[in-house]
């Protein structure tokens, strides 16, 4: 078997197509979305419709092996040819598919430093807006023990100021410690 090849949701109308063209395999996969395995032999083999859609055009690209096989595709989707051609330099010089390859690496590690930078700057943002949040706090709270150690020398200066008077002032009663009118009367 030439392999399989997954293709993602389609029109109604090509769902239709595919239900019909294949019998049940029995492979039970999860997939995040659905999907449903072509076997490139098989579309090779049986006769499918020639209608001119993308789709037949790709699984005829796939299913290509020989050289009769690439002129009827491209004679039927000449969009292809193109594609053709690139497939057909990258035989004779598998080099350039390794430049590619690392090309596509460095534009990875590229990207992947960017984001890096980034995600780093974002971080240092947030750091710096809760050191600020953080300075607010402590800014406030000293305000507070600023007012209370003021508020201690106050009381210290007065309580300093009776020690040195050698008689302290009488204590006025409170109302519920003087005597009754009534009494004092007789």
């Amino acid at each position: 078997m030439m392999g399989l090849w997954l293709m993602s949701k389609f029109k109604s109308k090509d769902m239709r197509f595919l239900r019909s063209g294949f019998p049940a395999t029995g492979l039970n996969m999860e997939f995040l979305q659905e999907y449903f395995l072509v076997a490139l032999d098989v579309f090779r083999k049986i006769p499918y419709p020639k209608d001119k859609s993308q789709r037949n055009a790709w699984l005829s690209l796939l299913a290509t092996e020989n050289m009769k096989d690439a002129k009827k595709v491209v004679g039927e989707y000449p969009w292809l040819e193109e594609i053709y051609e690139e497939i057909a330099m990258l035989r004779q010089r598998p080099e350039e598919v390794l430049g590619m390859f690392s090309e596509a690496l460095r534009i990875l590690d590229q990207n992947t430093l960017k984001y890096m930078i980034e995600e780093l700057q974002k971080e240092q943002r947030e750091q710096k807006e809760q050191q600020k949040k953080l300075e607010a706090v402590i800014e406030e709270k000293d305000a507070k023990l600023e007012a209370k150690d003021n508020e201690i020398a106050d009381l210290k200066r007065l309580l300093g100021q009776y020690e040195s008077i050698e008689e302290i002032p009488p204590r006025i009663p409170k109302e519920s410690e003087r005597p009754d009118k009534s009494i004092l009367d007789v």
